[in-house]
């Protein structure tokens, strides 16, 4: 009997696949990329055409010697990695390994992992996309051109272990570019007037003052609202025209990768790292129970909004028997792809309608439930009647001032009716303030006088606001419209950037650390092009050119080459030292009296004697704390003076900003009440003599309250306990074990947060 080895990326999708396959199949995982380039060094001739070196990844040579080895003894080879340019390499590399004749192995695509896939699959084998892998190998490449001719100067001229990256440079100068906006922001003043009315009928409402003399007109000051408010107050209200027409929302696209992230961002403040995550587990299979483990949704790494016929089919059959005929249009929802799209593969869908999140939802855990059930109503959304909306203009006289309201009604749901409650987009959408929100209207007709009720005409004075700094939602849809990056990369672009601690995040928004706005101004003013926007875009478009085999990858990276070494070599030459700048400051040196200077050293800011090298006083730079969500101010119990943060050789604490009068220390709060009835402490971070942080209340040896935890503590509630905290331990890959604290509780859950 013959034999066939299949080989994938995961041991969880090998697990799922190796049960749709019977006894002549062998279903093996390489646990991701087997070869890369040598961390050590450069890894790149580029006077030989940037030949790359792949060697062959430490940990690695074991599992290639298992799979050379089952597959000399196979009749034949299937690489199913990954259906991406990612895959594409790993296949490459393996192939390049196994050394078997090439009629012997195939490379093949799983867009699902279920039966109906596996089975399309491998009765569709080719030969590995060597125009794919060349795309990929020309993006490691200039990846690894730019990250280690430019990290070594950052090292030399701002601090070392910085490192910069071709896109991550990028999406870290839109952020530092958004602050700056924020910064620069000169507010305007404007002021909102409202009438409250009353026709014939109830319910009463607010028209909106929209002009004069049938003109918009913008109110500026509070003289002129003053003077619109009086004359308003002595007119009469007419209802001079009635506007009424139906509206038609259309039903959303199903999911790309980008827009997957920014709605698990949206709804439940996923991080774009943990929405994948999550994914990658749904594709790869999960244990349903009787069906054992199923592939419950498509590759989740596509941008490409294109469906199936059969997946069409199933979700109008499934619409027509949940909601009825009327909900099922007449000819499938096609979607158009955008330009740039590689279009590799379908839109993220469910593999199967039969399996309904209510079905499978026990089988889930919390995180992979929330995912699957955007995923499933995004779906059959998407192949459903458009929503119907009954709107109402109604436009008011008042002596020669005008004013407006406008409602709307449903009156057919279309596919909203397929996206739970509060959970659906709002009905323009977008998200609107309540001032803008339609509202509900009663019978009127032209002609009609209004009365003028309640507050009457009310003024309220605002001022427009400055752009939001992003969450990373926004800054993914930005990159995506930008054409910077690909559904594969978003992730891990915003990880980097704060885990290089570039940016950071504030009430759930990023913000550019100070860092990583000094590492941004060097970089745009010595490598403008490196952190160019449309540079970057252009960039994506041509990698996507060497895969459709109309660029040579060679070509390309010669031609960014070139100008990219004349850069170099100017930013070592002219780039200032940030350790060399300083700045004045009124602090006075206590030991000798000069004057203090601001400068920066490995651990950022820092003052100095202006005096030295006769006096080598340093001090901290006094920042005030907000280190937790609930501590606002902390104050020195000794003196009364504000705590501020400092950082020392075990970690960050809290010193008097009276020093060197008040020499009062505190350890880190973190916010959380210590979980003992009988105390009034909350955790604080403490540390052992070598150094390990732990969790401690903060009145140890106090009052006789001995509590720690050795995991990070979680401010989230026990379910079951009621317990106020839960603790992350036995950390895991991407991810992490919560558990309650509490004695004798049992719950535990994975939190795909990171630890």
């Amino acid at each position: 009997m013959s034999k066939s080895l299949v080989i994938v990326e995961s041991p969880a999708k090998a697990r799922t696949i190796r049960k749709y396959l019977g006894p002549s199949y062998t279903v093996k995982a390489s646990l991701g990329h087997v070869k890369d380039l040598p961390k050590s060094k450069m890894g790149v001739s580029v006077d030989k055409d940037f030949c790359p070196e792949y060697r062959i990844i430490p940990g690695k040579r074991k599992i290639l010697n298992e799979l050379v080895k089952s597959a000399k003894s196979s009749d034949n080879v299937y690489l199913a990695l990954d259906p991406d340019r990612e895959g594409e390499a790993i296949a490459w590399h393996i192939y390049e390994e196994l050394d078997a004749p090439e009629e012997k192995v195939h490379r093949v695509l799983f867009n699902e992992i279920t039966k109906k896939g596996i089975t399309e699959g491998l009765h569709h084998p080719h030969p590995i996309n060597l125009k794919r892998f060349e795309s990929q190998q020309a993006r490691r490449i200039l990846d690894r051109l730019v990250g280690y001719e430019i990290s070594p100067i950052l090292w030399k001229k701002v601090r070392r272990g910085l490192s910069a990256g071709r896109v991550q440079s990028v999406a870290l100068r839109l952020v530092v570019d958004r602050e700056a906006e924020i910064e620069a922001f000169d507010p305007k003043e404007y002021w909102k007037i409202a009438a409250q009315l009353e026709a014939g009928l109830p319910p009463q409402f607010m028209a909106k003052y929209y002009g004069k003399n049938g003109k918009k007109h913008e109110v500026s000051e509070g003289e002129s609202a003053a003077t619109i408010k009086s004359e308003l107050e002595a007119s009469t209200f007419v209802v001079d025209k009635i506007d009424r027409k139906e509206r038609r929302r259309t039903a959303p696209p199903p999911f790309i990768t980008s827009r997957l992230q920014q709605e698990m961002a949206r709804r439940f403040r996923f991080t774009a790292k943990r929405t994948m995550m999550i994914a990658q587990q749904l594709y790869e299979g999960v244990d349903v129970g009787d069906d054992g483990t199923v592939g419950l949704i498509t590759y989740m790494r596509t941008d490409s909004v294109r469906l199936s016929d059969d997946s069409v089919t199933e979700a109008r059959a499934y619409i027509e028997e949940t909601f009825g005929k009327p909900f099922v249009p007449s000819k499938p929802n096609i979607f158009k792809t955008k330009k740039s799209a590689q279009d590799a593969h379908e839109a993220i869908r469910p593999t199967s309608t039969q399996y309904h999140p209510d079905v499978v939802g026990r089988y889930l855990s919390r995180d992979q439930k929330k995912l699957y059930k955007v995923v499933w109503e995004r779906f059959i959304a998407c192949q459903m009647k458009p929503a119907l909306y009954d709107q109402t203009v109604v436009h008011i006289g008042a002596g020669e001032h005008a004013l407006r309201v406008s409602g709307s009604v449903l009156k057919f749901g279309g596919w909203l009716e397929a996206i739970e409650g509060k959970d659906a987009p709002p009905a323009n959408g977008k998200n609107q303030d309540d001032d803008d929100a339609p509202t509900e209207l009663p019978m009127m007709n032209e002609g009609d006088v209004l009365k003028l009720v309640g507050d009457g005409v009310v003024t309220e004075q605002k001022f427009t606001q400055p752009p939001p700094r992003f969450t990373e939602g926004t800054l993914i849809r930005e990159l995506e419209e930008r054409g910077i990056g690909r559904p594969s990369t978003y992730a891990t672009i915003l990880s980097t950037i704060q885990d290089r601690r570039y940016v950071e995040k504030d009430e759930g928004r990023l913000k550019p650390s100070e860092l990583g706005v000094i590492v941004t101004e060097r970089l745009v003013l010595h490598f403008p092009r490196i952190l160019d926007v449309d540079f970057t875009a252009s960039m994506e478009e041509s990698l996507d050119k060497v895969e459709d085999g109309s660029q040579d990858w060679v070509r390309l990276l010669a031609d960014f080459y070139v100008p990219f070494q004349d850069e170099v070599k100017t930013a070592l030459k002219n780039m200032k030292d940030v350790r060399e700048l300083t700045k004045e400051t009124d602090k006075v040196c206590e030991k000798c009296g000069a004057k203090m200077v601001e400068k920066w050293g490995r651990n950022g800011r820092f003052l100095a004697c202006s005096a030295y090298p006769e006096c080598r006083n340093t001090m901290e730079v006094e920042e005030k704390t907000d280190v937790a969500p609930l501590v606002v101010d902390v104050k020195c119990e000794l003196c009364g003076k504000d705590m501020v943060k400092k950082r020392g050789r075990f970690g960050d604490f809290l010193a008097c900003s009276g020093y060197p009068d008040c020499k009062a220390t505190r350890s880190m709060p973190t916010g959380i009440d210590c979980p003992n009835k009988d105390c009034n402490g909350e955790l604080v971070e403490r540390r052992t003599k070598r150094g390990r942080l732990f969790y401690g209340c903060s009145e140890f040896n106090k009052s006789g309250c001995n509590f720690v935890v050795w995991g990070t503590p979680v401010k989230e509630e026990c379910p079951e306990c009621n317990a106020k905290f839960l603790v992350a331990a036995n950390r895991k890959k991407g991810g992490r074990n919560l558990k309650c604290v509490t004695e004798g509780c049992t719950y535990t859950k994975i939190d795909g947060t990171g630890a």
